[in-house]
């Protein structure tokens, strides 16, 4: 059986947690403590360390399911859980253009991590003030190849989903490198 780690990542409150509770087969390792800034009380918790969830997809492939805080006062984190990642998703509330800027951020703090390929998972999506998956690819100045998919991180088949489209891309990826050599 092979494993591979993926990494979760986003801004605060974009649904990290969420994402990986609905498809987890184990109980979702988790750091989650309570906010105590008035600032940031749109939600009671936040994590802190990380998230950790499995899923076995087939019956010789696990993946195992990083996610990290979205502060960052706690962005020390990410370098830490990317190490060994063949892929990541990016989490963006498609209801909170304020947020899409530190989206962005993250997303090329992880490209300069490692260069392994990555999705973008357009969350919220079930929410009438959501921005269309293509709208954000324009606002996040996305190339035509990386894949900005639609998502509603509490629905399982969604999940799914996202994680099934970054698995074909780290499949290409490979191939790709296979035939280079």
């Amino acid at each position: 059986m092979q494993a591979v780690k993926m990494v979760i990542t986003g801004p605060f409150n974009s649904g990290k947690t969420e994402f990986i509770s609905a498809i987890s087969e184990i109980d979702v390792v988790s750091t989650e403590r309570r906010i105590t800034s008035a600032a940031e009380q749109v939600k009671e918790t936040t994590t802190v360390a990380m998230d950790f969830g499995r899923i076995t997809v087939g019956s010789d492939l696990v993946l195992y399911l990083f996610g990290t805080p979205g502060q960052r006062r706690f962005d020390f984190m990410w370098e830490i859980l990317s190490e060994g990642m063949l892929g990541f998703v990016v989490m963006v509330d498609s209801t909170k253009p304020e947020t899409f800027r530190e989206a962005r951020r993250i997303l090329e703090t992880f490209e300069s991590y490692a260069g392994t390929p990555f999705v973008v998972a357009a969350n919220k999506q079930d929410k009438e003030d959501a921005w269309e998956p293509e709208d954000l690819r324009i606002i996040l100045r996305l190339p035509e190849t990386i894949k900005v998919l639609h998502c509603v991180a509490t629905e399982k088949e969604s999940v799914k989903n996202v994680l099934l489209e970054l698995l074909y891309s780290v499949l290409e990826r490979m191939d790709e490198e296979s035939a280079a050599s």
